[in-house]
């Protein structure tokens, strides 16, 4: 097991959190053979499917019990490529149908709202400013901002370059209020040595954590009675270009997915958007 872990790190490039999960997987399943006395190269379908059963028997919720079977899916694939196997007794068990759940985005008003929280006139909320107007204005994920070097920006051309999943590198577009936040940052800011675009007060690299604690913290300032995450921020983005009129492949390329279907999550609209198609296509929409 200790070896395919450290496969998703060198070969597949998992991130952290990923690679926590699997192994947090895989060890209740070969604990769960451990106690039957089996022995993981003599287990087949019908242990698999009993392993499920014991799995819902302990309340794992759909999305649960679907990360689990990939994880054991992928564990298995690894051994058949190592000759460590022959079979896959969990190829042909099928993952459960996952709830397709909107995601949560900010409204226009509230949008603004957090973007004013930050007190520009301090080093720490000029860069709080520029990340929120660089998730909002980008739609990049939390983890690939903190992963921005100063070798990363082209902000005169409007542009950065983004390392996402599996390191796959693509140039994103920003908008004129995120470069202008982040020239006010850099201008601001105490020079060190390290090329992280995003710094701490000790001059590190912001983590993932502290900008999600930064986010929870401003959106109670501003006011902002919903659960609140940086992955709100990149909703937000997507959701908004579809309300505003962009076609789902350009978000698809923006948003760095690499299959539409995940995109299509945000073919949901606003209630200004239905409101506004609803005024102007009804007959009798507005009593004048």
């Amino acid at each position: 097991m200790d070896n395919f872990i450290d496969s998703l790190s060198s070969e597949r490039n998992f991130s952290r959190y990923t690679i926590i999960n699997y192994r947090i997987d895989l060890s209740r399943f070969l604990s769960f053979i451990d106690k039957r006395g089996s022995s993981l190269f003599s287990i087949d379908r019908q242990s698999a499917r009993e392993f499920l059963y014991h799995l819902e028997k302990n309340k794992f919720s759909r999305r649960s019990l679907a990360r689990k079977i990939s994880a054991i899916r992928s564990f298995f694939r690894w051994l058949i490529r190592e000759g460590k196997t022959k079979t896959n007794p969990f190829k042909l068990i099928s993952t459960p149908k996952l709830q397709k759940r909107l995601p949560n985005f900010l409204y226009k008003e509230e949008v603004e709202k957090l973007l004013q929280a930050p007190d520009v006139r301090s080093v720490p909320g000029k860069r709080d400013r520029a990340i929120f107007e660089l998730l909002y204005g980008s739609g990049i994920r939390v983890s690939e901002a903190t992963k921005l070097n100063l070798s990363d920006l082209d902000l005169d051309a409007l542009e950065i370059r983004v390392f996402g999943k599996g390191r796959k590198e693509r140039i994103v577009l920003i908008g004129k209020y995120a470069a202008s936040a982040i020239k006010d940052y850099l201008n601001a800011r105490i020079k060190t040595q390290n090329r992280a675009l995003f710094q701490n007060r000790r001059g590190g690299r912001l983590t993932e954590r502290s900008i999600e604690r930064m986010i929870k913290l401003y959106a109670r300032a501003a006011g902002i009675d919903k659960p609140l995450t940086p992955h709100t921020l990149r909703h937000t983005f997507a959701t908004h270009l579809l309300s505003y009129g962009a076609d789902l492949r350009t978000v698809q390329e923006l948003m760095g997915h690499s299959s539409l279907s995940t995109t299509q999550i945000y073919t949901h609209v606003t209630k200004e958007k239905l409101k506004s198609v609803y005024d102007l296509a009804h007959p009798r929409a507005k009593i004048i």
